[in-house]
């Protein structure tokens, strides 16, 4: 059942979505009505956060067990007490889950009011505390200590500093205020740090700032599948080529045991920077990250016998992961997506400049991935048709571990390579609040095959590269 309204989007946007999920492939296989009622159910899951907080744990530094057990006694610290079980998955062995509790409708609103930006309003959904950037407008006599109701401006229509916001707003829950509103909006330059903590969330997550920072990496559930899939081994020579901020690439290192090569790059340096700042948080040392453009990432010369980084000669990696830039339309919560048609159709191209330069850099025999965080045909399924038609020796492989759904029909794909796909669609199970008395009644595995489909939107395709030229 929603508490939040669906996610809107800008009207050719919607037109364009519209078309995408009423594709004649989709209407064919499952009827109109089945497939209208996947797409409605997919718009009020983007609007509501996964159903699980999904952790890494650093097998490099330690033992899930040994994590699992710190992490249990700091989610009852944070949660008072309340017993919120921390799971781990079968098939996803450095991974534990924890259930989200809410939505909680019984919360009281307090008269003093603050509101903060969309993307702040959707961390705090996932269990963060307000920090003073995220804050766009208090009522006029916050001060530090009181109990305040938070709000998201999820339209971006809010004026810093204003006293009062009628516009559309949606309920996060209750805090307590660190700051006064004129601390808040000093004049001497924004704050930093923490403007509001949050006792009343509307959905209870655990927070993670400062828990375990070494131990664990924060990590959508597909995002963690994406380097078992790539299943680097020691020794290798990887390459994640959209790699900020590093989740999946301290990852592929970590499952490498450290030996070995990751080539990580991204083309904004202060991204990079980041990349660099968690490998050396996590302890990991065959990560070298280069402030490079992925499109650029090939050599057409000799290179000095020296040099390290990109660009790199033809076929230089065993196995490369393109978890390429896209329109992002899978992450949750998003209550408002604010693109352009123009700006959604871009990544295609970009895309596939991309994924060329990796067929390219990738050894005949080595293994290429190829991900996004978004729901849209022609970023993922036709991708894959476009990829198997104009490279001859990729070949689409079984990915494992498959946890999610199979490939969205409409791209001219046949059943068996469907079936090859991963794609984590949110509208597989019914949107549904879970409470501490249900989660008590609930089976392991149960909650186990509920995580594996109430996550983000993602899509994973496998494919190999032939010896043969």
């Amino acid at each position: 059942m929603s508490f939040f309204p669906k996610i809107s989007f800008q009207y050719e946007v919607e037109e364009y979505l519209t078309k995408v999920f009423r594709n004649n492939e989709l209407i064919t296989a499952l009827g109109t009505q089945e497939a209208e009622n996947k797409y409605q159910s997919l718009l009020s899951h983007l609007s509501h956060p996964p159903g699980f907080t999904t952790v890494r744990v650093n097998t490099h530094l330690a033992s899930v067990k040994h994590v699992k057990k710190l992490l249990f006694e700091e989610i009852q610290k944070q949660f008072k007490g309340l017993c919120v079980p921390v799971l781990e998955h079968p098939k996803l062995q450095d991974i534990l889950l924890i259930p989200v509790i809410g939505p909680r409708r019984d919360l009281k609103k307090h008269a003093s009011e603050v509101i903060v930006g969309a993307q702040c309003g959707y961390a705090v959904l996932r269990g963060a505390h307000v920090y003073v950037p995220g804050i766009v407008s208090t009522s006029r006599f916050v001060k530090a200590g009181d109990l305040v109701s938070v709000y998201s401006d999820i339209e971006g229509k809010c004026k810093r500093g204003a006293k009062e916001f009628e516009g559309v707003k949606v309920f996060l829950g209750n805090g307590i205020s660190e700051l006064s509103r004129s601390e808040i909006f000093s004049s001497s330059g924004p704050l930093k740090g923490l403007g509001i903590r949050m006792i009343e969330p509307v959905y209870l997550s655990p927070s993670f700032d400062n828990v375990l920072p070494s131990h664990l990496f924060l990590q959508n559930l597909p995002s963690v599948v994406v380097s078992h899939i790539l299943n680097p081994q020691p020794g290798e020579k990887i390459l994640d080529m959209c790699a900020a901020p590093g989740g999946k690439t301290t990852h592929l290192a970590t499952l490498m045991h450290d030996q070995g090569e990751v080539i990580a790059m991204d083309k904004i340096a202060n991204k990079v920077k980041k990349i660099k700042q968690n490998a050396e948080l996590l302890q990991l040392n065959c990560i070298k990250a280069f402030c490079y453009d992925g499109t650029k990432a090939l050599s057409v010369e000799k290179r000095e016998d020296k040099q390290e980084g990109p660009p790199f000669l033809p076929e230089s990696f065993d196995r490369i992961l393109l978890d390429a830039p896209c329109s992002g339309m899978g992450q949750r919560p998003n209550m408002a997506y604010s693109s352009t048609l123009k700006e959604v159709t871009s990544y295609q191209p970009l895309q596939r400049k991309l994924f060329t330069v990796a067929v390219k850099l990738l050894k005949p025999g080595g293994v290429l991935v190829y991900s996004t965080c978004t729901i849209t045909l022609s970023e993922n399924e036709e991708q894959v048709a476009w990829a198997l038609k104009t490279f001859p020796c990729l070949q689409l492989h079984p990915q494992e571990p498959h946890v999610g759904g199979e490939g969205m029909k409409g791209a001219g794909l046949s059943l068996d390579q469907l079936k090859l796909l991963q794609r984590f669609d949110p509208s597989a199970v019914t949107l549904q609040g879970v409470d501490i008395n249900s989660l008590q009644d609930s089976k392991e595995d149960d909650l186990i095959s509920l995580a594996n489909k109430d996550c983000i939107g993602f899509f994973i395709a496998k494919f190999i590269k032939s010896n043969s030229k």
